[in-house]
């Protein structure tokens, strides 16, 4: 099984910004963990801060891989283009959040992917992105 993880702006802070939100552990030492617990997926970790990069990553991932989690940060309230290309592919995606966008503020309730996604974990930190990949695994 395959799995991309793509990450959109800011999150190569993690660890970094704001630690009592996003945690003090960032992605360089959480990936290679991940790896090592789901043994039998193959994860590919992609990041970027350009909403034109993330499009082309989700539409290259989309029909070569078996499912994408997806953290589009701030472009999750503001980018259609990005909903579209969700809506566009083959492959599910799990659309993670590490906070409860829904306890932050108000303009974080909406998202333009989530009509799309197979689903939605969010508020379990990094944790979260161990949620999507258990639902792609099934255990």
């Amino acid at each position: 099984m395959k799995i991309c993880i793509i990450n959109g702006p800011n999150l190569n802070l993690t660890g970094k910004r704001e630690p009592e939100t996003y945690g003090q552990v960032g992605f360089d030492t959480f990936i290679p963990e991940l790896q090592k617990e789901f043994t039998h997926v193959e994860i590919e970790y992609y990041q970027s801060n350009v909403e034109g990069e993330l499009i082309n990553k989700i539409q290259e991932a989309g029909f070569t891989y078996d499912g994408i989690i997806l953290n589009a940060g701030a472009y999750t309230h503001t980018s259609v283009a990005i909903g579209d290309a969700v809506a566009a592919i083959k492959a599910p995606v799990i659309e993670v959040h590490m906070s409860n966008i829904y306890a932050r503020e108000e303009f974080r309730h909406k998202s333009y992917i989530s009509g799309a996604a197979r689903g939605v974990v969010a508020g379990f930190g990094l944790g979260s992105y161990r949620l999507a990949l258990l639902s792609f695994t099934g255990y």
